[in-house]
């Protein structure tokens, strides 16, 4: 019998949670381990009690804007930081966690992660920036020693 490793078992798990995001852009599933434990999931889309994104409840999600454009009108909260708050919200300290992720974090999203206390961040699909802000990026990671892994 050939069990998957652990980054391999927990990846299959924010995948099944990206199936439950209503975004219509792109489906993104995360989640929180501590000490080998899931202490809390999330995915993107609309904020709870707000119409969702298929139902039209976002209106760049409802647009033709292009990627990359167009965030000052999207109402979805990213799927790390759905996992981090609903953490907060049931009592879990995210201190020390692992952060498994379908898409590498936005600059925001690893700037939450570091203040949650994460101390690592997997992911399977990787989204660089653009020059500059990858530099940033880049260096906001190095110095907050934040370890980042690309599972492939």
């Amino acid at each position: 019998m050939t069990r998957p490793s652990w980054d391999q078992y927990y990846m299959g798990i924010a995948g099944a949670v990206a199936e439950r995001s209503n975004c219509l852009r792109r489906k993104v599933g995360a989640l929180v381990v501590v000490e080998k434990s899931i202490i809390s999931t999330g995915y993107n889309g609309s904020p709870m009690g707000v119409t969702n994104c298929s139902d039209g409840g976002c209106p760049r999600c409802a647009s033709d804007a292009e990627p990359g454009t167009g965030y000052d009108t999207c109402i979805c909260v990213h799927a790390e930081q759905n996992a981090f708050l609903l953490a907060a919200r049931n009592g879990n300290s995210t201190d020390g966690g692992t952060l498994y992720t379908t898409l590498r974090p936005c600059f925001g999203c690893t700037k939450e992660a570091i203040q949650a206390g994460i101390r690592e961040i997997v992911y399977a699909e990787s989204a660089a920036y653009e020059d500059e802000l990858e530099q940033v990026y880049q260096r906001l990671v190095a110095e907050s020693q934040i370890f980042f892994r690309h599972l492939r």
